[in-house]
């Protein structure tokens, strides 16, 4: 999934600060029993998310796509005292799992999980955002994206993850519905008034709006 030599991305993760244990245990248990353990955020990306997590203080965090948790306890990191993150996953499988990890952390009592079609959920929920992380389906990343981003406070944060889809977005010959989805994705955050965006080739590329 990463875009850069396998060597140059060990020496970025051995000279970045290290996770907690629990990060750690849940980067090795995914991968031991999950079928696509590729959708972890992993230790570089996930430092990323939580240095830009301490950076503005979120009170309120959205995730879209919590998987087996460790991008929502890398987010987590950074909210405020009172603050929330709110987490929603389609795969009512992992929501033992994510339970679990999520019990052992010191963030349990502001994580909430919500089970279901994100689609569904999002109407409900009645919240100003100061940061948004999509990491779900990636045919829906434009219906999320107009979906939350009324939301999202001025000057708040918009992520999103996969953008360079193994390097599918830059190819011509790359036809496939969702690699044509990511690109019309990308092209319509670039082109959004409304915010100032950065596409960055962390990864699998992730792309951050910050909302004007």
């Amino acid at each position: 999934m990463s875009l850069i030599p396998e060597p140059l991305q060990k020496y970025s993760e051995d000279h970045t600060s290290e996770e907690s244990a629990l990060l750690t245990r849940i980067n090795r248990e995914t991968h031991l029993h999950e079928l696509r353990p590729r959708m972890l955020s992993g230790h570089l990306q996930g430092r990323y998310l939580s240095m830009l997590s301490k950076m503005i203080q979120p009170k309120y965090i959205l995730e879209i796509g919590t998987y087996t948790g460790y991008s929502a306890l890398c987010l987590a990191e950074g909210l405020q005292k009172d603050g929330k993150l709110i987490t929603l996953e389609k795969n009512e499988e992992l929501k033992g799992k994510i339970s679990a990890y999520l019990d052992q952390s010191n963030y349990k009592d502001q994580i909430e999980v919500k089970i279901g079609e994100a689609a569904s959920i999002l109407p409900t929920l009645n919240y100003t955002w100061d940061m948004i992380f999509i990491d779900a389906d990636k045919e829906n990343y434009p219906v999320y994206y107009d979906m939350t981003l009324d939301n999202l406070r001025s000057g708040g944060l918009l992520l999103a993850d996969n953008v360079l889809w193994s390097g599918k977005v830059y190819d011509p010959q790359q036809q496939d519905k969702v690699t044509n989805t990511i690109r019309s994705f990308n092209e319509m955050v670039l082109n959004d008034p409304r915010v100032e965006n950065i596409l960055l080739p962390i990864r699998d590329g992730i792309m951050m709006a910050r909302k004007k």
